[in-house]
């Protein structure tokens, strides 16, 4: 009798087999696993900064500007960029060379994307801003599924969006499905 040492090829067509369906079940689940957990470390990173603005305002009794920046030193319109926080002592929602730049964050991950207020958020002294102000933040393709929301109410305080009907998409304040486009 002679021992074996490999396999027949029904083992290996059934290992292949077996492979095929675990990669077919496990592999989607992980990429939304993985989405999912990098929408919320942007979404937990921008919560801290909204929270640091408001907390900066009200501690120094200065309006603080919260705005998004390509370069780090003037305010752009488009959120993806990297974010400034600074204090606008003149009032006028642009950082000059001699306001004091508080915190700078890099831009947002590649694979998000990122839409906000057409102005910049200004906390004044109390805390409190002028205009309620959502910050929207989506995967690169706009899947509804990932949409999640950051508002700022009146008062200066942050909010994060819900799925309160339990339909697997999140709703903004007042009860709308988030939609990315």
């Amino acid at each position: 009798m002679r021992k074996q040492y490999g396999v027949t090829l029904t083992e290996l067509l059934i290992t292949i087999a077996i492979v095929a369906i675990l990669v077919t079940v496990v592999v989607p689940s992980v990429r939304d696993l993985i989405i999912q957990q990098r929408i919320i470390a942007e979404l937990n990173e921008l919560s801290g900064l909204v929270q640091l603005a408001r907390s900066q305002a009200i501690d120094q009794h200065v309006s603080i500007t919260l705005c998004p920046s390509k370069d780090h030193s003037r305010c752009s319109s488009n959120w993806n960029h990297g974010k400034i926080l600074f204090n606008d002592a003149d009032g006028n929602r642009v950082r000059s060379e001699s306001e004091e730049l508080l915190h700078a964050v890099k831009h947002i991950s590649k694979y998000n994307l990122l839409s906000g207020p057409k102005n910049n958020i200004v906390f004044r002294q109390a805390g409190d801003i002028a205009s309620p102000a959502t910050l929207l933040l989506c995967d690169k393709d706009n899947n509804a599924e990932f949409a999640r929301a950051l508002t700022i109410s009146l008062q200066g305080r942050v909010k994060l969006s819900q799925d309160t009907n339990n339909d697997g998409i999140y709703e903004d304040n007042a009860g709308n499905a988030l939609e990315c486009t």
